[in-house]
Formats: C-alpha cells, sequence, structure tokens
C-alpha cells in the first residue's frame, strides 16, 4: 500500500515540474510563436481533464482563434501519443508538450 501512495506523489510531482509549456519544433516568428503557446496553454488549462470532447472543444477554440488572428486554413491537433508528418507553410508550424504528455501541434495550409 505504501509503494502505491509513493506512486502517486511521484506522478504527481513529475505533472507539477512539467506543467509548463514546452517547445519542441517551431518555425514562427517570436510574436506569433509567443501568441500562439499563450492560446495553446489557455486552452489547455479551461479544457480540465483531458478526454475526447474537452481535448476536441480546445482544438477548435485554438483553430478559431488563430484563424481570427492570421489567417484562414490553421490546422490543430491535441492529444496523448501521437505522430504527424504535415506539410505546412514556411514559418507557421508549432509543436509544443503542456502538462507531462499532453502535446499541441499547430500548422497552417495555403
Amino acid at each position: 500500500m505504501a509503494a502505491t501512495g509513493d506512486g502517486k506523489k511521484e506522478e504527481a510531482d513529475y505533472k507539477r515540474l512539467h506543467s509548463f509549456p514546452l517547445i519542441r519544433h517551431t518555425d514562427m516568428p517570436e510574436e506569433m510563436r509567443v501568441e500562439t503557446m499563450e492560446l495553446c496553454v489557455t486552452a489547455c488549462e479551461n479544457c480540465g481533464k483531458p478526454n475526447i470532447n474537452n481535448l476536441c472543444c480546445a482544438a477548435k477554440m485554438i483553430k478559431e482563434s488563430m484563424d481570427k488572428k492570421f489567417g484562414s486554413s490553421w490546422h490543430v491537433v491535441i492529444g496523448e501519443g501521437f505522430g504527424f508528418e504535415v506539410t505546412h507553410e514556411v514559418k507557421n508550424l508549432l509543436y509544443m508538450f503542456f502538462g507531462g504528455s499532453l502535446a499541441v501541434c499547430v500548422w497552417k495550409c495555403s
């Protein structure tokens, strides 16, 4: 029983250590990168516990905001344990992690 309690504590500590946004890859200009990152963090925090409906709403919120701010044709994928290969406009890609294992990929197609 003690090991279970310690395991939960270690998992909580791990998530707390990685609760900041970690950009894995981006080619966006500085201003756009900062705005997009803040938007993704806000959406992920508002979605609460990650489940299909909450992540879908967060992705929709990010996409609609990006379409308004930077023009149309933005795409967003949020989830855990996915791979991707996308074709995107130059200087319009952001791939980041938030809250441990939650990944966000935002890109624009022409």
